[in-house]
């Protein structure tokens, strides 16, 4: 069968690759080897959002005596938490399905890999394109240390599909993927201990953000153990995990009932045969361009699998740029201005460069700062804990960077985002009008450096 294009695999960098190319005109075969949504949907940002939801109520409901509501009592059904989950996911799956359908993109529930650099083949069948993009995604990675393949260890699609809450929970990374666990599951009752082996979490992140969320976390109970280097899993008597660690140059050891390992994730490039097409790559992913063309002429990645940024939203953006690519049109996609977030409780949130980047590039700045507890709406929400950050280039005063922690983070992040597409001085938001209360007036309020 032929197709004007072929794309492998059905995350967001390929359904909507998919779907985008189809409205373009074009013959789209998708390759769906998982299911449809892929890692985001099934395994990742989806589900995980559901699960802080429901971890944010449960603590909220704890402290409904600070909003006036005394003698409030209620119990967490975690069975009926997972069965909301499932919903979710079910429900934008299926939605998906429909779309792809409408579309009439060929999708065949089959994994793909090359015979050639013009022809796939999967469940025997041959199929051929004159473009084809690879969007096959990542998988979890673990550290190579003793016990890290025993029973109890669980990576994030394990942990999701649990069906209890951990009495204690350790997690060795932390990461997006780890600080959101475990904000979930101390939420939900869980007594949790983080060892990161940097020196301080989130380590994309800007610095002040990920000290001020470490200090606000570890007043929630949640243990985090920065500068730790993980060295040995195992199980005791009583079945319990037993994790051996050094920090400072001593060992020490941690026990918890369950562990998850949450030490990034790797380009799903096995299985995909890219040495019968030419395609290369290495265990970091497959090199492209920034049409996201790969050594091939004809053949493109998109997403996680080229490794770039590993990001359900930029993934997208890099198959519309891939279709501009084949079809000869350019574009303006800033993929240096990529809004990213983490929804633990407090939520944070992050635009372009951090302090750090911009000292490392020898670009000099002004950093402007603002807090919650200084805004109307936040004190009015009971939200006062949190920090805004916003970074200006100093000559020209451009924003270059937003970094934030607190309520809604995402939202100001994206907000952000957009005054920095629209190249916005620290001069040009002050003459913007922001609307009272809200707390994107925290925003305005970091912009008088």
């Amino acid at each position: 069968m032929h197709s004007d294009i072929i794309i492998i695999g059905a995350g967001p960098g390929g359904y909507e690759t998919a779907l985008e190319a189809a409205h373009r005109g074009k013959s789209v075969t998708l390759f769906n080897g998982g299911a449809l949504g892929g890692t985001c949907l099934n395994e990742g940002c989806i589900p995980t959002k559901c699960l802080c939801r429901d971890s944010q109520m449960v603590m909220q409901f704890k402290e409904a005596d600070k909003f006036g509501i005394d003698e409030f009592t209620f119990s967490v059904d975690y069975g009926k938490i997972v069965e909301r989950k499932r919903a979710v996911t079910d429900q934008l799956r299926e939605g998906i399905a429909v779309m792809l359908k409408q579309a009439k993109v060929n999708v065949v529930d089959a994994k793909a890999s090359f015979k050639d650099a013009k022809t796939v083949v999967a469940d025997g069948e041959e199929y051929t394109a004159d473009d084809i993009i690879i969007a096959s995604g990542s998988v979890s990675k673990s550290l190579p240390i003793p016990g890290h393949d025993l029973g109890c260890v669980m990576d994030s699609t394990d942990i999701l599909n649990i069906e209890y809450v951990p009495a204690s929970l350790i997690i060795i990374g932390g990461g997006v993927i780890g600080m959101e666990f475990a904000s979930i599951f101390a939420g939900l009752g869980s007594k949790v201990t983080v060892i990161e082996f940097m020196k301080q979490i989130l380590p994309p992140f800007d610095s002040d953000i990920a000290k001020r969320l470490k200090q606000t976390l570890s007043k929630r109970g949640i243990e985090i153990i920065t500068g730790a280097a993980a060295k040995k899993i195992e199980q005791n008597e009583d079945n319990e995990v037993v994790v051996t660690y050094e920090a400072k140059g001593k060992e020490m050891t941690v026990v918890g009932t369950d562990l998850l390992m949450a030490v990034g994730r790797a380009p799903r490039v096995d299985g995909l045969n890219l040495e019968a097409a030419g395609v290369e790559y290495s265990p970091k992913g497959i090199v492209v361009d920034d049409n996201m063309r790969t050594n091939v002429e004809h053949i493109y990645a998109v997403g996680d699998v080229n490794a770039r940024m590993m990001l359900a939203h930029v993934a997208s953006f890099q198959g519309l740029r891939t279709l501009n690519a084949i079809e000869g049109k350019e574009d303006k996609i800033r993929f240096d201005i990529v809004p990213s977030a983490v929804f633990c409780t407090p939520e944070c949130g992050m635009a372009g460069m951090t302090e750090e980047e911009c000292k490392a590039n020898g670009i000099e700045v002004v950093c402007g700062k603002s807090f919650y507890r200084a805004n109307g709406k936040a004190l009015a929400m009971g939200e006062s804990e949190g920090l805004c950050k916003l970074i200006f280039e100093k000559e020209s005063r451009k924003l270059i960077g937003a970094h934030i922690m607190g309520a809604d983070a995402a939202l100001l992040a994206q907000e952000a985002v957009d005054l920095m597409n629209a190249g916005a001085t620290a001069d040009s938001i002050r003459d913007i009008i922001f609307g009272h209360p809200t707390l994107s007036e925290i925003l305005l309020a970091a912009t008088h450096i």
